[in-house]
């Protein structure tokens, strides 16, 4: 594995975890072992993540539009969420990873939703390694939701409309407590961004790779990130003043 300048290495990883479905299809399995094979591969970059000393890695999980697929996959991902809720969390916990979940978590039953909050408020000491899980989740989702908080505080006197600029309203968003989005990878081969983290990719660099989600390790991250390292990040700026920078 090739070492990285720690200066290249981003500070926050945005990742759509695609591809388990045709790992599983391909061998013959159900969609859900494909979910399953999935968290080794979790496991897998939040060990990179913290080695490479990545600040804050956010997971695409289950999008707002995933309540579409078959009713079946949909329990099996369900249930999925309980037991790896049950089995890695004490594993983060004593890697000193924080676990949040951003999206509309109301949509989920009682019972998953507190096992949410208790890894949540278990962890929420935690500073090595800031882990965004997004469930139920949609990049628009996460504007409107925002754009109604600050009308709420327009609506209230406690902001006036004048004052709402790029900075004034990021604060409202999922992601406003952890660094700018750097790098947005995508698995599986599509080049799409699907709703996820549309404030947020503004500026980010993006990665698309072929490689199926369960077979994504260290070395895939390694990849991703050397390829960060190369890209040259202007915001806007021309080459030459990067340079002189």
């Amino acid at each position: 594995m090739t070492t990285t300048l720690q200066k290249y290495v981003p500070r926050h990883i945005g990742i759509v975890m695609d591809g388990n479905g045709r790992w599983a299809k391909a061998r013959h399995r159900p969609r859900s072992f494909g979910h399953n094979a999935g968290r080794k591969a979790v496991r897998e970059v939040v060990e990179g993540c913290l080695r490479q000393g990545v600040e804050a890695l956010t997971l695409f999980a289950f999008s707002s539009e995933n309540w579409q697929r078959p009713q079946d996959e949909v329990g099996a991902l369900m249930d999925l969420f309980v037991r790896a809720l049950d089995k890695e969390v004490d594993e983060l916990h004593s890697n000193g990873v924080r676990l949040r979940f951003i999206g509309d978590l109301t949509a989920f039953e009682a019972p998953l939703q507190q096992r949410m909050l208790a890894a949540m408020q278990r962890t929420a000491g935690n500073d090595k390694l800031h882990m965004n899980v997004a469930v139920n989740y949609g990049g628009r989702w996460d504007i409107v939701q925002a754009a109604r908080k600050a009308a709420t505080a327009v609506a209230r006197g406690d902001l006036p409309v004048e004052a709402i600029d790029e900075t004034a309203f990021e604060r409202w968003t999922c992601l406003a407590d952890v660094p700018p989005l750097d790098l947005f990878i995508r698995t599986g081969g599509d080049r799409r961004i699907s709703n996820f983290l549309l404030w947020q990719l503004a500026y980010a660099e993006l990665y698309f790779t072929d490689t199926l989600w369960p077979d994504f390790n260290q070395d895939s991250l390694q990849h991703a990130i050397d390829d960060f390292a190369r890209r040259e990040r202007r915001f806007g700026r021309t080459g030459d003043q990067v340079a002189q920078a």
